[in-house]
């Protein structure tokens, strides 16, 4: 593990994250981390950042003890490493993945799959979760002993995803990932690949019935986030309401910059994350005005081109993942869904806007262009929630006669 770079360098970190308002205590962990990967580095022979931690996971067991440590590693490694400095983004020690520990034959697969995927323009995002899940498949076979393709059996494929109780262990999506993978691995080695193939069970994709907001939730909702007298900052009340009327995505929200509003002519302009599509929406009075007040009278005054920032110094891009937790508080302000099970994220806003607009009759194609869906199936999970249309589709029982105590109360 050479670390010439952070001894000669390590200063700067230092001094960046006292200019950025770090605290002490917190910076002082930092240095005295790299002093002691620095004093020790070739006595104990490490060769990366994630061997530098396992020796911590075999003297402590406390989740909490070893998530911080985690998270100093991660600072440091970003920094030695990729020469990046810290922001508001989370670090975490980058672990030796499982792609790590397969022979070079079932890497092999995996490259395949990864080269082809970004020849024909995939997203990283989507080749990461077949990657892993991949690497996770054949390191589950690795461990039985079937360190080859030909090796692998159909007994030990199903075994991966079907107990021998018969209780199922994988999703659909887990299969679908690991066939993709070894569709891709057809170009190298057809047989191969559809002898493993045909190895995977058929599996049936489910889809959960999807939560909605009720006509009382909606009211209160829009009360809560119309009155300025609650205790709702000015951005969790303008990202309520951009979410709530608009059905942005949570990604997307927090990846608006300063150039996504066109004030002059009321629109507001993404890229959006997901689909990387462009998508243009009508900029309302309602979420102009609540953006507008967030940028003028709390949002601090720094360069920075994102729309909304964290609270916290140092100021930074507010990441999708906070977005949960604005919406959580905003529902805890309105005091609805609050028991356990209760979806609360801000999906369920998309999931509102899309079937709203389809209880009153707007096109389909329509909806989708709104909601930015590429695929025109995609809007199908939310029909089950568009009662007024689903109520047309229901039969008389008038022909039918009932006994009359059915409807009597006990």
């Amino acid at each position: 593990m050479n670390t010439q770079y952070l001894q000669d360098n390590y200063h700067k970190l230092i001094s960046y994250m006292e200019e950025k308002g770090y605290s002490p205590p917190y910076i002082y962990k930092i240095e005295l981390e790299i002093k002691r990967i620095l004093s020790k580095s070739n006595i104990k022979n490490w060769i990366s950042y994630a061997d530098v931690y396992q020796e911590y996971t075999q003297k402590s067991s406390s989740p909490s003890s070893l998530r911080n440590k985690r998270t100093l590693l991660g600072i440091i490694e970003h920094f030695d490493v990729n020469g990046l400095y810290p922001g508001r983004r989370h670090h975490e020690i980058v672990k030796r993945s499982k792609y790590h520990q397969l022979v070079q034959e079932f890497q092999s697969v995996i490259d395949h799959y990864c080269a082809k995927e970004r020849e024909r323009g995939k997203k990283e995002e989507t080749i990461n979760a077949k990657y892993h899940n991949a690497a996770s498949f054949l390191l589950e076979l690795q461990q039985k002993g079937l360190d080859s393709v030909d090796k692998i059996t159909e007994e030990a494929v199903l075994s991966v995803f079907i107990l021998s109780t018969g209780v199922l262990r994988r999703s659909c999506s887990y299969k679908k990932n690991i066939a993709a993978v070894f569709k891709a691995y057809k170009s190298h080695s057809s047989e191969k690949a559809d002898r493993i193939l045909s190895f995977l069970p058929n599996l049936r994709e489910t889809r959960k019935n999807i939560q909605y907001l009720t006509p009382e939730e909606i009211s209160k909702l829009k009360a809560t986030l119309a009155d300025k007298k609650v205790s709702l900052s000015l951005r969790d009340r303008a990202i309520g309401i951009l979410a709530l009327y608009t059905g942005i995505r949570c990604c997307d929200i927090a990846g608006m910059t300063m150039d996504s509003i066109d004030w002059e002519s009321d629109t507001i302009s993404i890229c959006q994350q997901k689909t990387e599509v462009p998508l243009e929406l009508p900029l309302s009075a309602t979420v102009g005005n609540a953006i507008y007040e967030y940028l003028k009278l709390e949002r601090p005054q720094i360069e920075c081109e994102y729309i909304f920032l964290s609270k916290n110094k140092p100021y930074g891009r507010l990441k999708s993942r906070s977005l949960y937790d604005i919406a959580n508080k905003i529902f805890a302000v309105a005091n609805i869904r609050q028991a356990n099970g209760d979806r609360r994220g801000f999906h369920i806003f998309r999931h509102h806007l899309a079937t709203e607009l389809l209880g009153n009759g707007v096109p389909q194609p329509i909806i989708s262009r709104l909601v930015g869906h590429t695929d025109p199936v995609s809007l199908e999970a939310y029909l089950s929630a568009d009662f007024k249309h689903l109520k047309e589709c229901a039969l008389s029982i008038d022909k039918f006669p009932v006994n009359c105590e059915v409807f009597l109360n006990e």
